[in-house]
């Protein structure tokens, strides 16, 4: 019973650590992609490459921790997740800047992550996936939700490596997973042309095409019924939470990314179990 209590307090602190590497990767990753576009279009246009910006610079490990807003460099101790914030009162050490809650938040659920799969599957190969899985589908979260991104470069590893798990079998079999990829691809697809056509505009991004498919890959097919539900319930959910609470402009679009993501989490662990209860109710 010990050796259990601490391999899940192991786990939760770990997940904080690595929570806070992913606030890194949610800050950054989408200003490395715009450098990168900028840098290319105007390549492609036969422009003269333009004087970078300190932000275009930015990568994964470069520069060193700092406030976004005064620029100076973060001490040690103001890195130590969730700690750091309570103790800064969630404000810059600096210049007293309002840190976003963004971070003791990712921190806090990737440290609940670490905990909850360590609980489920131990230190198994199977949980090393789930984990994966897991804090990719977070980090996809946190970036559409700031910037309305899902990027190529997390959703396509996301999307073939439940192609590759299930190639045993590892949670659905594999033609439920290559039908699951295709069919969550092109049930959204078909939608934003669907809308385009009636509407003339766009009511969501490419990317919300690819996590879908990345989801059928892990899950199945049979699964990606109850993801669209869940997904429209817990968007109606945060949407009217966010408009009474933070009083958001509903006229503001909004990324459906985050809770395509929230709702795979779900039925990933408890789909069976709601389905069962759903066909219980009915019948």
């Amino acid at each position: 019973m010990m050796d259990g209590i601490v391999l899940y307090a192991v786990a939760l602190i770990v997940g904080l650590c690595v929570g806070s590497f992913l606030n890194v990767i949610i800050y950054r990753l989408p200003l490395q992609l715009q450098a990168s576009w900028q840098r290319d279009s105007r390549d492609f246009l036969g422009l003269e490459p333009a004087t970078e910006e300190p932000k275009s610079r930015f990568n994964i490990a470069f520069p060193a921790s700092h406030c976004p807003k005064c620029q100076k460099p973060l001490k040690a101790w103001h890195n130590i997740p969730m700690i750091s914030y309570l103790f800064l009162r969630g404000k810059c050490n600096q210049c007293a800047a309002p840190i976003s809650l963004q971070y003791p938040l990712v921190e806090l659920a990737a440290g609940l992550i670490f905990a909850f799969v360590a609980i489920a599957y131990g230190l198994t190969a199977t949980g090393g996936f789930v984990l994966l899985f897991s804090l990719l589908l977070l980090t996809l979260t946190g970036i559409d939700f700031k910037t309305q991104l899902l990027p190529d470069i997390l959703t396509y590893p996301l999307l073939w490596l439940g192609l590759l798990v299930n190639t045993q079998s590892l949670f659905t079999d594999l033609q439920s997973a290559v039908i699951g990829a295709a069919a969550g691809y092109l049930s959204l697809w078909s939608v934003y042309w669907l809308f385009k056509l009636v509407t003339g505009k766009e009511g969501m991004g490419h990317g919300d095409f690819k996590l879908l498919a990345a989801l059928g890959a892990w899950l199945g097919w049979q699964m990606l019924p109850l993801i669209i539900i869940l997904s429209s319930l817990v968007g109606a959910l945060i949407g009217v939470t966010m408009m009474i609470a933070l009083g958001r402009d509903k006229q503001l679009p909004m990324a459906f990314g985050p809770y395509l993501a929230i709702a795979g989490w779900i039925a990933f662990f408890w789909g069976e179990q709601i389905v069962s209860a759903y066909l219980a109710y009915l019948g």
